[in-house]
């Protein structure tokens, strides 16, 4: 019986601290992704860096405690643990400020994440963490170095961090590339697309950089998944709203998930759905889901999800 815990699902670039008005909870989107993997029943590894203080100790004995591989998570003793200031006074799109000159601007390249990206099965990254050159550089030969993992962009703009040519970059790196549909808009304009609709986008993103898949999340609307030969449009699934955050990591996640083992994308595209949902009606970007993610997982193994329409 296929292992599915031996395949390691790696999320390359920032963890931090979600900051709200009343509380803080752990975070940084590549780090929700890994967390999510890994209760979807996969191995999901953060590789990120965080300063030598005590919120970067706090997010170590989170994840620890929660049964995740904080070896690949680096030290530094110069700069802060990373936080994001977070206002969801509109839920359904909550806003962030995020600081600058904290320790994962500068993650390092070095013999221990060479080892293991060669043995990855999928490798998640955005665009937030390449805004330090430094940073930038040690996601790219991290993606050098795998082997035949599945490489998954996951664009994720914020603020004005993103430039042309790292966005390049990055798409022509990657197999699946998956973003929202406001990010469809933004990206038509700066990569000079000649549409903004999500398939004449998605063909433009394969026939100039080899994209293999194209996700587009639509919050309530649901998703549409656009590959070489076949693709998924599906419909939102209704929850009560705790607050978004983190809920397009968790769908990352899953769409990871249903990739490796082999899912078409009518099932993946109504998984990953489901599992995006389930984390937005619970606050905060990782909450504790694995008895409600292995049903999820079971309900999808055994064909609830058709294959097809």
């Amino acid at each position: 019986m296929k292992r599915w815990d031996d395949q390691i699902v790696v999320g390359l670039g920032e963890l931090l601290w979600d900051c709200f008005p009343d509380s803080r909870r752990p975070g940084g989107a590549p780090a929700n992704v890994a967390f999510h993997a890994q209760q979807l029943g996969q191995r999901g590894v953060v590789c990120a860096r965080i300063g030598d203080d005590e919120l970067g100790r706090e997010l170590l004995a989170y994840l620890a405690a929660r049964d995740l591989d904080t070896r690949y998570i680096q030290r530094d003793g110069s700069r802060p643990t990373g936080y994001v200031t977070v206002n969801t006074t509109n839920p359904d799109r909550p806003s962030f400020v995020i600081h600058e000159n904290v320790a994962w601007d500068a993650l390092e390249f070095n013999e221990q994440l060479e080892s293991l990206m060669g043995v990855a099965a999928a490798v998640c990254f955005g665009t937030l963490a390449q805004r330090s050159p430094r940073s930038r550089e040690t996601i790219h030969r991290c993606l050098s170095a795998t082997q035949n993992a599945l490489i998954v962009y996951d664009v994720n703009l914020r603020q004005s961090w993103y430039e042309r040519d790292w966005i390049e970059r990055s798409m022509r790196t990657a197999h699946v590339v998956k973003l929202n549909i406001d990010e469809v808009a933004v990206l038509a304009r700066v990569l000079e697309t000649e549409s903004a609709d999500p398939q004449r986008f998605a063909a433009d993103l394969r026939a100039r950089f080899g994209v293999e898949l194209v996700c587009v999340t639509r919050a309530e609307e649901g998703c549409v998944l656009i590959g070489r030969d076949e693709t998924a449009d599906v419909p939102g699934v209704r929850v009560e709203l705790a607050d978004a955050v983190g809920a397009g990591d968790a769908f990352t996640a899953a769409l990871i998930s249903a990739r490796l083992r082999g899912w078409g994308l009518q099932r993946a595209a109504r998984f990953a759905n489901e599992v995006g949902a389930l984390v937005a009606a619970r606050a905060g970007a990782m909450p504790a889901l694995q008895a409600e993610l292995a049903d999820l997982v079971a309900k999808a193994q055994a064909g609830s999800y058709p294959e097809s329409e």
